[in-house]
């Protein structure tokens, strides 16, 4: 039997709007009642709250229900993609740590997806599946528990099925398409580095690239991570001569929309407990368009 302190999770079925959805699903409950939970913030799209009686839903598309004792949540500034009672995945901005380094607190995606899942389960925790860098946007995994996390992280290269990223770099790769192979060490100062050959402190890393447009300056590329390797995208796109825009570090030029041109843009799994595929996907970031308006023409 459910208690107060449960949360409903809700799927629609077909493309529709959150109101219609809600009057043919919650049983029991008058349009006006419906209404109050939207007015009173007991609703959640994606994982995030939401007022508005005509946000467009899919299928894809997660309600969730608060119960009317649960502290009304804070708006997330980024969104859910993925939620279920083992894994959670969110869209992490740039410029947000995933998690403090040092064991020191302040404002990480951990932190912030720990309070969300503690409204309704105060005593609940998550746990970190796998790290984005600071800089880089995107796809981030968390699991509900110490023996999901496990699962997954034991099991990591044969759950894991595709780990894509967009970058922008600078210039144009020498080839449409192509893979980079080498072997990373990092010095004392964690700065990684590329060796041509196999060595005792190396470790090999292999990334696929594709070239989707370029303009000369810069380029924007669909990337694959066969292997998972510290900072792997940005050194070897720095070995093309195609630095990341906005990797200082790995060479790249300063980034003219203030930001690393990073982005992990997909996510497919096999599901620990289910056996599924879960197949998450984010779009571009919209300032990387930015970098590919043609310029503005001077009066003739």
């Amino acid at each position: 039997m459910k208690t107060s302190q449960e949360r409903r999770q809700l799927r629609p079925a077909v493309e529709t709007t959150l109101l219609p959805f809600l009057l043919e699903t919650v049983k029991g409950k008058s349009r006006n009642a419906i209404k109050n939970l939207l007015t009173h913030r007991q609703v959640l799209v994606d994982g995030a709250v939401v007022t508005r009686h005509d946000v467009p839903l899919t299928p894809a598309s997660v309600v969730t229900l608060l119960p009317p004792d649960a502290p009304a949540p804070a708006d997330l500034p980024f969104p859910i993609c993925y939620e279920d009672e083992w894994l959670l995945a969110i869209e992490k901005p740039a410029g947000l740590l995933t998690v403090s380094s040092g064991g020191q607190g302040g404002r990480t995606a951990y932190r912030l997806v720990s309070d969300h899942v503690r409204i309704a389960h105060p005593e609940a925790r998550v746990f970190v599946v796998h790290r984005l860098d600071q800089d880089t946007s995107g796809l981030l995994l968390f699991a509900k528990s110490r023996e999901t996390q496990k699962a997954l992280q034991d099991h990591w290269a044969d759950a894991v099925r595709e780990r894509g990223y967009l970058a922008v770099v600078a210039g144009r790769p020498p080839q449409e398409e192509d893979v980079v192979r080498s072997w990373l060490r990092e010095t004392r100062t964690h700065l990684v580095y590329s060796v041509p050959g196999p060595c005792k402190e190396g470790k090999e890393a292999i990334t696929g690239y594709r070239l989707v447009k370029s303009n000369g300056t810069y380029s924007l590329l669909e990337l694959y991570l066969q292997t998972g390797r510290k900072n792997q995208i940005r050194v070897h796109m720095g070995d093309l001569g195609c630095p990341v825009v906005g990797d200082r570090r790995y060479g790249g030029p300063k980034s003219p929309i203030g930001r690393l041109c990073l982005h992990a843009h997909k996510l497919t799994f096999i599901h620990p407990f289910t056996g599924q595929t879960v197949a998450l996907r984010s779009r571009k970031p919209r300032d990387f368009n930015r970098l590919f308006r043609e310029p503005d023409r001077a009066p003739q």
